[in-house]
């Protein structure tokens, strides 16, 4: 049997398609303002993308690019006014910032209502205590990705190799939400292919290029790939997708699995916001 693909374009168009008739109901469209802080090249890629869906979608869009030198008191001051803009339902600060900025700082400048990434400490307690709020795009997305898919995580193994607190943490507390048993493995674990082996559902949040292969998959297991890493020109993911499709019941495949989702839910979030503040 070979293993099904999750396949991260056909829910995006869902949740896109779902958002039209929402966006047409608000009496002025839903504004996303994205800071964009010097020339990462991968951020000016997920950028345009942002932006470009906003435009396909109706909504307002305003990208804002200070030069790399700017200080983190400036940078807060730009945020401050993008919080008192009514027409700006959700801000968006890109990662990583330059070295030099306070990013923790800029982050909790946002005022949370207009958070639609869900990094205001406001919001991620609410997602600790399972509280409405936005959800962080990446792992709410998976959490889409696994329902319309008719993967229910209650009662099964999950496993999440990564803690960051865009990706990792997050998913770790979407997934116990939706009762399953969850582990988190990060760099200190020991035996982590044993940990990893155990696992219903595998989510692959390290950022390393194919370290997760053989020996941490178990026969049938569910595979969320959240890796994007660049090897000679070729965008691959965390999991060895060879093994993957070998071992897996179903996988997300890289790209086209979960990377699509990201901006899905962040147009969701920003749509969300704009319905609260209309409203």
């Amino acid at each position: 049997m070979s293993a099904r693909i999750l396949d991260g374009k056909r829910v995006r168009d869902e949740i896109l398609a779902e958002l039209r008739p929402r966006i047409a109901a608000l009496p002025r469209p839903p504004g996303l303002a994205v800071v964009l802080v010097g020339n990462d090249p991968a951020s000016e890629i997920y950028v345009r993308n942002k932006v470009k869906t906003c435009g396909e979608l109706g909504m307002f869009s305003e990208k804002l690019t200070p030069p790399a030198s700017i200080s983190t008191g400036e940078l807060l001051d730009l945020v401050r006014q993008l919080n008192a803009r009514p027409e700006i339902d959700g801000i968006l600060v890109q990662m990583p910032l330059p070295a030099h900025i306070d990013s923790r700082a800029v982050l909790h400048a946002v005022d949370p209502a207009k958070d639609v990434d869900g990094f205001h400490p406001l919001n991620a307690g609410k997602l600790v205590e399972n509280a409405p709020a936005p959800r962080p795009c990446t792992p709410n997305g998976v959490m889409e990705l696994l329902r319309r898919n008719g993967i229910d995580p209650a009662g099964k193994r999950a496993v999440v190799v990564g803690r960051s607190d865009i990706v990792g943490k997050p998913m770790a507390l979407l997934l116990l939400h939706a009762n399953a048993t969850v582990t988190i493995c990060h760099s200190r674990t020991s035996n982590l292919a044993r940990e990893c082996e155990r696992a219903d559902i595998l989510v692959a949040a390290l950022g390393r290029p194919a370290f997760l292969g053989r020996d941490h998959i178990g026969p049938g297991a569910i595979l969320i790939d959240v890796g994007i890493n660049r090897v000679d020109g070729k965008v691959v993911g965390d999991i060895d997708e060879a093994a993957a499709r070998e071992l897996a019941s179903a996988y997300t495949p890289v790209p086209g699995g979960v990377g699509p989702l990201t901006i899905a839910m962040l147009m969701r979030n920003t749509v969300e916001s704009a319905e609260r503040r209309v409203r």
